[in-house]
């Protein structure tokens, strides 16, 4: 029988180490968010957190806080984005002040010779990337944040099971957080086959080099070291397909063909080197370090953004390409959550009389992030702004597209997770033959879009304010 006095002095002593620790967790988090390049928003929202909510707020801090961490940027390899013999742009595009902004942040130089085609439905990005897959001759490194558990899922594997089988070196990188729930066995086909598969940062609470918040949302495939597809499309039925699906996501992406695509697949061998132990030096020896041919006219800009980049190369790219902007300012994207330099360019733009169009969906897939957006809108709507919904279904492409000249699109939604903490891809489009499709994409938008109602927003208003508030509460965090 335990005695009563040591079973409540042992009770004791475990609650005051547990204070203690708690305690010490709660120090070592504020001084690793104090210590971090955050945007003060962000930095006060986490602190209250943890101050507050310690119970909550420290272990979630410390899963999902973790930005532009030393360890991470000490032992990850740094995207170059160099290509010796790369066709040079046109003097025009190389003086851009958004061009030398995103030089100057870490992102590349951008480069001539390439041909852009539009991926601008799931059925389209299906057979691109299928054909793509049984084309290639040497190599295929593809990049996912999901890869669904479905039938869209299990045929890309089974084809790149083939082709691994066929003698193609096949690389398939995942995002543990977002293809958590995709067990080891769905890909062991792959494996099998003699392919290789790493999923990018397991997530561990304490781990400086395993973050939950620092997730690869890059979607890179790159065949034969000359060929890619990027943008949105996640490898899911929800973004791609067969056939038609009514409740897929709008999605966008591009194949790239030429210098560029050699420069994509330079991230994605960064990024695989990282998550797999790799070395470097035998990943650059399978691919010829020449520049693949010139196969077109598209002056192109590779960007990277994420803790494996110095800067903030394509957030500091947009903010030039905003306020340089003269005639029309057009934002497709998913979610928008802008910090507040980006928030006060718009707005001035708005009220200067030019054309800012916003276009988001009406209704996401994430409620929160909805709520969130709409003191953003409106003021921007206040101010001038054309807010634009999108009624047919959830829209998942981000894109910009600047004075009908210029474009950015790839993996990053305008919000403040995309633009400051995850890895991401962009490409900037400076030619007019590329970036006119682009324009007519997000024009061919507005044909199912309805325009932004502020009465809308009086229905359920006590309960809508309750969760508007919430929403710019967590908006940095989201």
């Amino acid at each position: 029988m335990t005695d009563p006095v040591t079973e409540a002095v042992t009770t004791s002593i475990w609650s005051h180490l547990l204070t203690v620790g708690g305690f010490l967790l709660a120090v070592f988090a504020i001084a690793r968010l104090i210590s971090e390049k955050r945007q003060p928003g962000n930095t006060l929202a986490w602190l209250l957190g943890i101050v507050l909510v310690p119970y909550l707020g420290v272990p979630l801090f410390l899963m999902l806080g973790g930005r532009k961490i030393k360890q991470l940027a000490e032992t990850k390899l740094r995207v170059a984005l160099r290509l010796p013999g790369a066709p040079r742009p046109a003097e025009e595009t190389a003086s851009l002040p958004a061009v030398r902004t995103i030089v100057a942040n870490g992102g590349g130089e951008p480069v001539g010779g390439n041909t852009l085609k539009l991926l601008t439905d799931g059925q389209t990005a299906y057979v691109e990337l299928i054909r793509c897959i049984r084309e290639a001759e040497h190599s295929i490194h593809i990049a996912t944040f999901i890869l669904g558990r479905d039938e869209v899922g299990m045929e890309i594997v089974r084809l790149l099971a083939e082709r691994a089988r066929a003698g193609v070196r096949v690389r398939l990188l995942l995002d543990a957080f977002g293809c958590f729930m995709t067990s080891r066995g769905f890909v062991e086909p792959l494996r099998a086959a003699g392919g290789e598969v790493a999923k990018f940062m397991p997530v561990a609470m304490l781990s400086t080099r395993h973050s939950a918040n620092l997730r690869n949302h890059r979607k890179i495939a790159v065949f034969d070291h000359c060929t890619a597809i990027v943008g949105g499309h996640n490898i899911a039925r929800d973004y791609m397909g067969p056939k038609a699906w009514a409740k897929r996501f709008d999605d966008f992406g591009a194949v790239i063909t030429g210098p560029a695509a050699a420069l994509l697949n330079e991230v994605f061998l960064a990024d695989w080197a990282f998550a797999s132990g790799d070395r470097v030096e035998n990943l650059n020896a399978e691919f010829p370090r020449e520049c693949p041919l010139a196969v077109g006219h598209g002056d192109l800009q590779v960007i990277t953004s994420g803790p494996d980049v110095e800067g903030d190369p394509l957030y500091e790219g947009l903010v030039s390409m905003i306020q340089e902007a003269e005639r029309s300012i057009w934002i497709i994207t998913p979610y928008f959550i802008p910090d507040e330099v980006l928030q006060r360019s718009l707005l001035v733009k708005a009220r200067a009389g030019k054309d800012v169009t916003i276009i988001v969906p009406r209704h996401s897939n994430h409620a929160i992030t909805d709520y969130a957006r709409r003191q953003y809108l409106r003021e921007l709507h206040a101010a001038g702004a054309r807010i634009m919904h999108y009624t047919p279904r959830m829209l998942h492409a981000k894109a910009m597209i600047i004075d009908d000249k210029y474009a950015v699109f790839g993996s990053a939604n305008f919000d403040l997770r995309s633009l400051f903490v995850n890895f991401e891809i962009g490409i900037a489009s400076y030619t007019p033959a590329e970036t006119a499709p682009i324009r007519q994409w997000a024009g061919q938008l507005l044909e199912n879009c309805e325009e932004h109602d502020p009465r809308q927003q009086r229905r359920n208003r006590v309960l809508g304010n309750i969760a508007e508030e919430i929403g710019r509460l967590l908006a940095p965090l989201l």
